[in-house]
């Protein structure tokens, strides 16, 4: 099952592998995948490894908080990996979880919380728990 959402920033595109989703995204020549794992309540952005090979990850933490409730408790980008983009990815592909499983979410993370005020769609703002 695939499907394309387009954004200001970035094209990514939705498969599902199972009980993990994978979003990919091409921005500025980049490729990235940001990665579901329900089972563990995160999404994950595993920069290409490089010469070096290690293999930091971003990651974005959330825990059911009610039936059809999220906290998005915080997001974390290594040093080496801010301001791509990565950040916003992970919000993103958190917040179209949301949308595509019919939830509402408390954000306790600020840029989660700023990343909603910079990207103003209807349907993200009412899905926000005051």
């Amino acid at each position: 099952m695939a499907f394309k959402i387009f954004s200001r920033l970035t094209s990514l595109n939705l498969q599902i592998k199972g009980p993990q989703t994978a979003f990919r995204a091409l921005s500025s020549g980049c490729n990235l995948s940001v990665e579901h794992d329900r089972q563990n309540r995160r999404f994950t952005v595993t920069p290409g490894s490089g010469a070096g090979g290690h293999a930091e990850c971003a990651v974005l933490h959330y825990k059911f908080t009610g039936e059809k409730e999220v906290d998005l408790v915080s997001t974390y980008v290594p040093e080496t990996f801010r301001g791509q983009g990565v950040a916003a990815l992970l919000s993103q592909a958190a917040m179209d979880f949301l949308v595509e499983e019919h939830l509402k979410a408390h954000i306790s993370c600020w840029y989660i919380k700023k990343y909603i005020e910079d990207h103003p769609m209807k349907t993200y703002k009412e899905l926000v728990i005051p």
